[in-house]
């Protein structure tokens, strides 16, 4: 598939200084200095086609040479944002905000009841908990002495039916690859030894023996784009070297993504099984079977069904077969696959969770919550009266359960937890957030819009109240636009800073996410992906028709899957936006699927080995082969991480490289790498505030706006 040849120096569009160290990118405005990104020889060549891979060696993320590129470009980088003088000021506001108690809602394991708490800037969130309801709290685990800087984060935890042992992992650094510890819940000590290398998994307790968890094998050097593609579960006994830990699946049968779940009455370990992001098979075992005997739920990869729960042998799912917005099932155990309707499917898209002995039904409808109480025969019990417009998560609870905790966020409305009782239907407030701001002072409304093909739009509009419609109020465009994942909405600080600022937040519901169900979905993959820029681009387009903005004050911002939204659109449209903010976004759409699990996102995006059409598809919008040279981009700040093991770095050391080469005009195009973090999961409290106040700091110089 490769092809090499040597790039000359002279092919290189800019001005070359005699440093080492900095590349001179000229034009009549200005002169931004930016470190050297040498050039290499590699090409691949796609279906006769050659393309030039020049930064290659930039994916080899652990070598000596990448880290000092990596240094240099964030000495640019910081010494830019340094400049902004309002960028103190922003940052003492957001912490003055962010430094407020946060409390989960709670639940019972054992003798305990259990609750997460942040006392306002803490790092990490801390465990704890309290034996009776009048008893003093004790901290059971808290993750900010896991490691100095915060950077060492809990990852989740799972407690045995009667509480009397937990397993939790730790994620170091922001790393995928994690670590399970056991303890005993009474004495807080630890239980044999620390499994290592677990990934992309729950933890599923099979009574007090041991536990269920689901890994790869990890690449040989521990390089952290190496491809991983076969997961497998695993059953770890009590009191046994990870060693002797058996394959329960996974094998034989090569899969990408497989989970396991135990049944709460511990009956039965049921097994998904998956070879993308989308549609899977579903296997049960009983768990009385000493043979632990395989049975089929659903096979094939053409739907999506899940296991919800059980009464003794009445099997529940949630499944999409033939039904895009998804509708729960029965099945006997005795006949897995003969399905009976108990919850059927509506014009709206289904979630589903349980609890004290009922099932809640989650619908959005146009991205806004709906919940209705059901029993386990289908019958409607009630529908759920919630506090407003926005989106409601209802807490897991046991059967044995008799009040619940949901919560309830929007756009202007901090995340506020409610009980509930599920008999009398009667919600109460348990926790409001003291969150210093008046929400009467901003609105959040929903518009429509008609796409490039016609289609209409939905789109969440958040700022002050009393903002003039003069086309000049900076605003932030955010959007996803993939793997089936909806944008509800939710409260976030820095948005509400930035509305402060006099700015404007939009949140536009593209396709390709899951807001209408699976019809929605597929409309935004593979040979489809460019309705998702579409409607986005029309997005931007409505706003500044609207007058709320003009291109001149209107950034465009998304992360991962959404980091390749802006890439693509910014790239597309550089003509349309004043700022880009991709974070670490998905960008070589060539060799996405070489690294990690990368593979797995293909239901999406497809590949370029997949056929000469669906390559010369993505070549087409590819953002790092996109990139034009003389062209006037919006002014760039890059956001990755030096350990993301799941869109790897190189993805965003690629697409600046690219960019600093090709910018014309005085914009700047600029990459901050975090050290010791990873894809954005487990963040400590002290890099968001520093990285949301560089990226919306940067935003608001650029577009000629202070605060």
């Amino acid at each position: 598939m490769y092809r090499f040849f040597f790039w000359s120096a002279c092919s290189l569009a800019i001005l070359v200084s005699c440093s080492k160290s900095k590349t001179v990118v000229s034009n009549n405005k200005n002169t931004r200095i930016y470190p050297v990104t040498k050039m290499g020889p590699t090409v691949d060549v796609y279906f006769g086609k050659s393309i030039a891979d020049p930064y290659r060696w930039l994916e080899d993320d652990l070598s000596e040479e990448t880290n000092d590129w990596v240094d240099r470009q964030n000495e640019v980088t910081f010494s830019h944002l340094k400049e902004i003088p309002f960028r103190v000021k922003f940052k003492d506001r957001l912490q003055e905000l962010w430094n407020y108690e946060k409390i989960s809602a709670p639940f019972q394991r054992g003798d305990y009841t259990y609750f997460y708490k942040n006392d306002g800037l803490q790092n990490q969130y801390v465990l704890w908990r309290r034996q009776g309801p009048d008893a003093k709290a004790e901290v059971f685990l808290d993750p900010n002495t896991f490691s100095p800087d915060g950077t060492t984060s809990l990852a989740g935890i799972s407690f045995t039916e009667d509480g009397s042992l937990a397993v939790y992992q730790i994620s170091e650094g922001g790393s995928d690859w994690r670590k399970a510890i056991i303890l005993d819940t009474k004495t807080k000590k630890q239980i044999g030894d620390t499994l290592t290398d677990l990934k992309f998994t729950g933890l599923s307790w099979k009574g007090n023996e041991g536990f269920f968890y689901s890994s790869y094998e990890k690449p040989d050097g521990s390089e952290l784009s190496a491809k991983t593609d076969q997961h497998k579960l695993y059953y770890h006994a009590l009191n046994t070297p990870q060693s002797a830990d058996k394959v329960v699946f996974g094998e034989d049968m090569k899969r990408r993504y497989v989970g396991g779940e135990v049944s709460d009455d511990q009956l039965y370990l049921f097994i998904s099984a998956a070879n993308a992001t989308s549609g899977n098979e579903l296997y049960m075992i009983s768990l009385r079977d000493p043979d632990m005997t395989l049975i089929p739920v659903q096979t094939g990869f053409d739907y999506d069904t899940d296991y919800i729960d059980n009464q003794g042998e009445r099997l529940y799912f949630i499944t999409n077969k033939n039904a895009p917005n998804k509708k729960v099932v029965v099945a006997q155990a005795s006949q897995p696959t003969v399905w009976t309707d108990v919850i059927p499917e509506t014009e709206n898209v289904l979630n589903i969770s349980t609890g004290s002995g009922y099932i809640f039904a989650s619908y959005m409808k146009d991205a806004l919550a709906l919940v209705r109480q059901y029993d386990y025969e289908g019958n409607l019990v009630r529908d759920i009266q919630l506090p407003g417009l926005g989106s409601v998560g209802m807490g897991g609870a046991r059967k044995k359960d008799k009040e619940m905790y949901y919560s309830f966020t929007n756009y202007t409305t901090p995340g506020t937890i409610y009980k509930y009782n599920p008999q009398t239907g009667v919600s109460e407030l348990y926790i409001r957030p003291q969150v210093k701001f008046n929400p009467d002072d901003y609105v959040s409304r929903q518009v429509f819009y008609t796409s490039k093909d016609g289609t209409r739009i939905p789109m969440m509009i958040s700022h002050k109240k009393g903002i003039a419609l003069d086309g000049q109020n900076p605003t932030i465009l955010y959007g996803y636009g993939g793997f089936n994942i909806s944008l509800t909405p939710s409260f976030s600080l820095t948005n509400l800073v930035w509305m402060e600022a006099g700015g404007v937040f939009a949140v536009p519901n593209i396709r390709g996410g899951g807001e209408y169900g699976k019809k929605w979905h597929k409309a935004g993959t593979q040979l489809q992906k460019q309705n998702v820029f579409d409607d986005f681009i029309t997005a931007a387009q409505y706003l500044i028709d609207q007058k709320y903005t003009s291109p001149q004050t209107l950034a465009i911002s998304g992360g991962s899957n959404g980091g390749l939204l802006v890439g693509a659109c910014m790239t597309q449209r550089p003509d349309l936006f004043q700022v880009a903010l991709p974070a670490v976004g998905v960008l070589d759409m060539l060799r996405y699927h070489t690294f990690t699990a990368g593979a797995g996102w293909a239901y999406d995006y497809g590949t370029s080995e997949m056929s000469e059409e669906m390559f010369q598809y993505l070549l087409a919008y590819s953002p790092v082969h996109n990139v034009k040279k003389g062209t006037h981009y919006p002014a760039t700040l890059v956001t990755t991480a030096d350990h993301d093991d799941r869109v790897v770095p190189a993805h965003s050391y690629k697409f600046i490289a690219e960019l600093q080469k090709n910018q014309s005009g005085s914009r700047p195009v600029l990459i901050r790498i975090d050290k010791s973090a990873g894809h954005g999961a487990g963040k400590p409290t002290s890099k968001i505030i520093e990285e949301a106040t560089d990226r919306y700091c940067f935003a608001l110089y650029h577009m000629g706006k202070s605060f």
